[in-house]
């Protein structure tokens, strides 16, 4: 796995009152106003907002309580295949990590495998064609 981040996903409880901070901070999205996940570009990477809960059982951990509980933050690496995630994903799991979600196809239309670290930090390794993955590893929208 290459050592970048390409996604870092927020688990907010009002997405209104977080994007209209993010916004006022000078960050721009081109999302809907009613989308249900918005999406900042934030240099070679990209930042986003999505209902607490949802990211957690995205994630596959419990939304509080417990050691395994989520901690709010979910980390994405894009790659360029799906071969490539399956390849990843599977170093993760022979390094220690705990697959949530093997990889398949998603409802995005991606192809994406989920695990969590020895601390229990959410990750996903995803392919997205909706996204450009530049030979660098930055990761731009459309």
């Amino acid at each position: 796995m290459e050592a970048r981040v390409s996604l870092i996903t927020l688990g907010v409880d009002d997405l209104e009152r977080s994007r209209a901070f993010y916004e006022a901070l000078g960050w721009r999205s081109d999302a809907e106003p009613d989308a249900d996940i918005v999406f900042f570009q934030a240099g070679g990477s990209i930042v986003a907002l999505w209902d607490r809960g949802k990211l957690a059982a995205d994630t596959g951990l419990a939304a509080s309580g417990g050691d395994r509980s989520f901690d709010g933050i979910a980390l994405a690496h894009v790659v360029g295949s799906e071969d490539e995630v399956d390849r990843v994903v599977a170093e993760a799991e022979a390094a220690g990590a705990r697959v949530t979600d093997r990889p398949g196809a998603t409802f995005w239309g991606g192809y994406s495998g989920k695990f969590v670290d020895p601390d229990g930090h959410a990750w996903e390794i995803a392919r997205n064609p909706s996204w450009t993955l530049g030979e660098d590893g930055s990761v731009s929208l459309g």
